[in-house]
């Protein structure tokens, strides 16, 4: 989640996702369409006696819409900066903050693993958005303002609180279900905690999606999200326990053992190379030397008519992304979802190609950590050589 650059404030780049862009307008529309309504729950809910018909005269609807939209969205990345500025003080990096369709996101370069930390991180933004509800109240009721200011400052001082309180729920990944794994982790590992937190969050977000078939299809798209962001934060935490103290040396194919193929070697050759030995990227070699890497994807580029004029070196990449053995299994990981490979050459520290670690590797790898026993005891259990 990139999205366009905005600026930065306390070192923390400010970004917006191109389905804000969408979002900001229809939130805008909706507000704007139902000024009289919520005329109406704010009267109710403050005991003031606003008056909606001027705010739906003409245009004004819309300037209060856009207003009270523009208005929710700082509050949302006051939100953000909450979380991030805590997490900072704790030494943690921010690699962004980003609004996008379902508000605000912050990148952390890394997710803090001490309960304390992350219930402290994790309440810093709903406790910000109550802060800015409270002081939306105080101008509320304290200023002597027009009833479309009034308006605005009485719809942020309640979606506020409410988007406080909505952030509260047990929805894993959302600040509800941080909090939930961190009271977790008081007295459990890390990765059980997570699981559970995940699972409860999967409820939530089930249950979410069934009300939101009735009420409102924005929430199932939501509950959509907290669903995969739950099994997918789930998924991450699992492997990180599993891959502790595992580095890539342990995994990776030896160069001996693997197959390789020279930079001459035709692409028809490679092509029966690969039915043959069933595998869908190799080393490319030249006098000994890692020159590239080569896939069936690069192969498929030639037409078969060509298979046999075409070598290896006219198709291989000459850019790679290459990995030490003493890294960790999960460096592999990251970096291969980063570069969107499958297989990544492992280079020492001399610049000698000493093997290749693949997406196969890691995989094997998990299952075999995986039935050594529960994930409870993924933290105790010394490395082994899980090479296959």
């Amino acid at each position: 989640m990139r999205g366009i650059r905005l600026g930065s404030a306390f070192g923390i780049p400010i970004r917006l996702d191109v389905t804000f862009l969408l979002v900001l307008p229809l939130f805008a529309w909706l507000i704007g369409s139902d000024v009289s309504n919520l005329t109406g729950v704010i009267n109710g809910l403050f005991g003031t006696t606003i008056d909606a018909g001027p705010l739906t005269v003409g245009s004004m609807r819309w300037v209060l819409g856009t207003a009270a939209a523009v208005g929710l969205f700082v509050g949302v990345l006051l939100h953000e900066f909450g979380h991030s500025l805590v997490a900072m003080r704790y030494g943690y990096q921010i690699e962004s903050i980003t609004l996008w369709l379902f508000g605000g996101v912050a990148r952390f370069t890394e997710i803090p693993e001490d309960w304390k930390q992350e219930f402290t991180i994790a309440i810093a933004g709903p406790i910000v958005s109550v802060l800015i509800g409270v002081v939306s109240y105080v101008g509320f009721v304290a200023v002597p303002l027009g009833d479309p200011i009034r308006f605005v400052l009485g719809y942020l001082a309640l979606m506020n609180v409410a988007l406080a309180i909505f952030n509260m729920l047990p929805g894993f990944p959302m600040d509800g279900g941080r909090v939930l794994r961190a009271l977790l982790a008081r007295n459990r590992p890390y990765a059980r905690a997570t699981q559970i937190a995940a699972e409860v969050g999967k409820v939530f977000a089930i249950v979410l999606g069934i009300f939101g078939l009735f009420a409102n299809l924005f929430l199932v798209a939501l509950a959509f999200f907290i669903y995969m962001g739950a099994s997918s934060e789930a998924q991450q935490t699992v492997m990180k326990a599993a891959f502790e103290d595992v580095t890539v040396r342990d995994i990776m194919t030896p160069r001996e053992e693997l197959h390789v193929v020279d930079e001459r070697t035709s692409i028809a050759e490679l092509m029966n190379r690969m039915f043959r030995e069933r595998h869908t990227g190799y080393p490319v070699m030249r006098n000994g030397n890692l020159v590239g890497m080569v896939t069936l994807d690069d192969a498929r580029g030639v037409r078969e008519v060509e298979r046999d004029a075409y070598r290896v070196d006219d198709v291989m990449s000459r850019e790679l992304t290459t990995i030490s053995p003493d890294d960790d299994a999960m460096e592999a990981i990251g970096r291969m979802q980063e570069r969107g490979v499958g297989r990544l050459p492992v280079v020492d520290e001399a610049g000698e190609f000493v093997g290749l670690v693949s997406r196969s590797d890691l995989v094997t790898a998990f299952n075999i950590i995986q039935s050594r026993g529960s994930l409870d005891s993924f933290a105790r259990e010394p490395s082994l050589d899980v090479r296959t």
